[in-house]
């Protein structure tokens, strides 16, 4: 987490007091129109709403069956606090623009919304138009941050709040919040943990924010990196890879994704759960392999996973029925 500049100058310190009190002590609340969909938008509502502030419209997305089983839905907190809210096809419709200036919102935040907002949109806010990015930027800008963090083994990722401008996650810092990646947590388990730390970022920055006196930090993207989506073809595993590399994308990858995928005898093959394996393997050629009644997937660099669930057809596939099929494909 950075720190907000010391001010040594005892006017200034004094300014900034007056103006904050000000802010603080007026009649109406901050207005804001959210942009918001998955676990980080629900927490980040109920923040600003924690914080006084005023939503007046939420725009998020339909809610797919297949993805709120293991996250929660906007739409629902909407319904529970009696939020207008609405689920466009697109956000650069007249009508949307039309919604939002009606309002004239103090704010405008955004909160994993999928689509990129126009600037004519951002414009109707007042008082700035703010998202909460799922990385420490400038690092990871774009789709997915969290899995292209696993997959590139960094042991450490987390929620900055920044301005919204033309380019993704361009504009200026507002604030980050860490948060570690253990060896083998999985990208659901990181997500799990930048929940809290998006929820920590907005909470600490809101103040100032409302009180007008917030400080920003320059996002420099020559130091940072970017990156698109995910296609369902990049959870195909490269057994000539060595075994950590494997093992990242696993994690990356891994349920309730689609997981880390192999071919072989014929037969797709996903892996559910895995560890790194000790086991000394680097006799036996790469790809799926049965020792001691133990699954092993074998990498280029001779060592292996411990494949604690393997999937073919949606179902588990256990040691000695995987053993069988090699065999037949001998």
């Amino acid at each position: 987490m950075w720190c907000k500049p010391y001010l040594s100058n005892p006017a200034q310190i004094y300014l900034k007091l007056i103006k904050k009190a000000e802010m603080t002590t007026s009649a109406s609340p901050a207005t804001a129109v959210v942009f918001a969909y998955h676990s980080v938008g629900v927490r980040c509502i109920k923040t600003l709403l924690a914080r006084g502030i005023d939503v007046k419209l939420v725009v998020s997305h339909t809610d797919n069956p297949a993805e709120t089983i293991w996250f929660e839905s906007v739409a629902d907190l909407c319904r529970e606090q009696g939020i207008s809210f609405i689920t466009p096809d697109d956000p650069k419709s007249a009508e949307l623009k039309e919604q939002v200036a009606a309002i004239a919102p103090d704010f405008i935040f955004s909160f994993y919304y999928r689509h990129m907002l126009p600037l004519d949109v951002l414009a109707l806010a007042k008082r700035g138009a703010y998202n909460l990015h799922g990385s420490l930027l400038p690092k990871y800008r774009g789709r997915v941050p969290v899995n292209w963090a696993v997959l590139h083994g960094e042991t450490e990722t987390g929620a900055t709040l920044h301005e919204m401008a033309l380019k993704p996650d361009a504009g200026d810092i507002l604030a980050q919040v860490s948060a570690p990646i253990l060896p083998d947590d999985t990208a659901y388990e990181v997500f799990g943990k930048l929940t809290v730390a998006a929820e920590q970022c907005l909470w600490n920055a809101l103040p100032d924010l409302i009180a007008g006196i917030a400080k920003r930090l320059p996002n420099d993207l020559s130091a940072g990196s970017y990156f698109g989506g995910r296609k369902p073809e990049d959870g195909r595993i490269n057994w000539q890879q060595t075994a950590q590399q494997v093992y990242n994308l696993h994690r990356a990858v891994a349920p309730p994704y689609p997981g880390a995928f192999t071919d072989q005898t014929g037969h797709r093959f996903i892996i559910g759960k895995a560890r790194l394996s000790k086991s000394d393997t680097a006799n036996l050629p790469t790809g799926l392999h049965v020792v001691d009644n133990n699954v092993l997937g074998v990498c280029g660099d001779g060592r292996a996973l411990h494949i604690i669930e393997l999937l073919m057809d949606g179902k588990i596939v256990g040691a000695q029925e995987l053993a069988a099929l090699l065999k037949q494909a001998a």
